[in-house]
């Protein structure tokens, strides 16, 4: 394939750029160095404008092709890392303590530059396309600051398509699918307030360990027996903090976990149970609750005739053996989805290669697969030559 090998010519590149990023991670809205690097490798490739500042540390390459088509499609990709401590030891792991790419950010943002550095120069295509690199994925919601600041009425595009690598997949392969992809989010909270006591003494208080872990165990029955069991739903409580000592009923006791589900009326319905349920048990043992459900993102929900799309350009790079559809949709969540809601696209994962076994996304030692990266650029290139065919 002439895309291929074309950018497999500067694959070595592309993995000094990936492998530099991973080294030099930043958090959400903290991208000041990595945003600098891709605006200036953007100009570099001779891309005909560069916008910054875009939800702070967003940017915003354009290249246009030949001809006069005024259609326009846009590819985004995320540039975040994580406040996770790296333990891979790996020559170039991360400078930054407590900061690291365990989610392969840094091989997105390789991707979307290796394909604007082969449309820069190929021109390829009739049309614009825009190259969205955007901040804050992981937290804060930066896909959805680009859209409330005018991403789609700044640069006006058909669609708009995103990429994630997915590991367990077979290197270089794509897994596609219609419809959900990935669950909405909300932060759940509950305080628990009682009376704290001597622990030999416990009728002198009265426990907010004892009751919280009634409402642990009353969550568990929200999904299993309120929601249709052909829908999906998830709450899990991650965290439980109350007590000092061996010897002291606390005052109070902190849970914090989270919900995930696809249909809005599931999301619904996992608020008001928790919320019922963290108020009623508390008030049935005597005790004061406060239950707090923080909505996050959105479920992402592709678009199917973007897909088909999507998997013409995956067919394209990879061949039929190697594009498949996904079983199932995942309970992981992405702000891509605020874009989706605001414009027609696709959201499709690229396989890392990894095993079960091996360390997975958001683990201190993942790290992307670089020998995937000429094909996830490839894709690039091939979505907006078949998008954007010269007349």
């Amino acid at each position: 394939m002439p895309i291929l090998n074309r950018i497999a010519e500067f694959h070595p590149e592309l993995t000094a750029w990936r492998q530099d990023l991973h080294a030099h991670p930043e958090i959400a809205f903290e991208e000041v160095r990595t945003s600098g690097i891709v605006a200036e490798r953007l100009r570099q490739f001779g891309c005909d404008a560069v916008h910054t500042g875009i939800a702070g540390t967003g940017v915003v390459g354009v290249i246009r092709g030949q001809g006069d088509g005024d259609r326009a499609i846009g590819l985004r990709a995320d540039m975040d890392a994580l406040p996770i401590e790296e333990a891979t030891g790996l020559p170039y792991a991360s400078t930054v303590p407590g900061k690291m790419h365990a989610c392969g950010h840094d091989g997105h943002t390789t991707m979307l530059l290796g394909a604007a550095r082969y449309l820069a120069e190929t021109r390829n295509f009739s049309g614009t396309v825009y190259l969205i690199f955007q901040p804050a994925e992981e937290a804060g919601g930066g896909g959805n600051v680009m859209v409330q600041e005018g991403l789609f009425e700044r640069f006006p595009m058909e669609r708009v398509f995103g990429m994630h690598n997915w590991p367990g997949a077979p290197a270089g392969s794509f897994l596609w699918r219609d419809g959900p992809v990935m669950a909405a989010t909300a932060n759940l909270r509950a305080t628990i307030t009682g009376k704290g006591a001597h622990g030999a003494m416990p009728h002198q208080g009265n426990d907010p360990i004892v009751i919280a872990s009634q409402i642990v165990t009353a969550l568990q029955s929200v999904v299993a027996r309120n929601v249709e069991p052909v829908e999906a739903g998830v709450i899990t409580i991650g965290h439980i903090q109350g007590g000092d000592t061996w010897n002291v009923i606390p005052q109070s006791v902190t849970l914090r976990g989270t919900a995930r589900w696809f249909k809005p009326e599931v999301g619904d319905l996992l608020e008001e149970k928790f919320t019922s349920l963290v108020t009623g048990i508390a008030t049935a043992f005597g005790a004061a609750a406060e239950a707090v459900f923080e909505r996050g993102y959105p479920a992402v929900v592709n678009d199917p005739e973007s897909t088909l799309l999507a998997r013409q350009a995956a067919l394209a790079v990879a061949g039929e053996a190697r594009v498949v559809e996904m079983p199932r949709p995942t309970m992981g969540g992405e702000d891509f989805s605020y874009m989706l809601n605001a414009k027609t696209g696709n959201y499709i994962m690229l396989g890392a290669g990894r095993g079960p076994a091996d360390p997975q996304v958001h683990h201190p030692r993942y790290d992307f697969n670089d020998a995937v990266l000429p094909i996830g650029a490839s894709y690039w290139a091939m979505l907006v030559e078949q998008q954007l065919p010269r007349g």
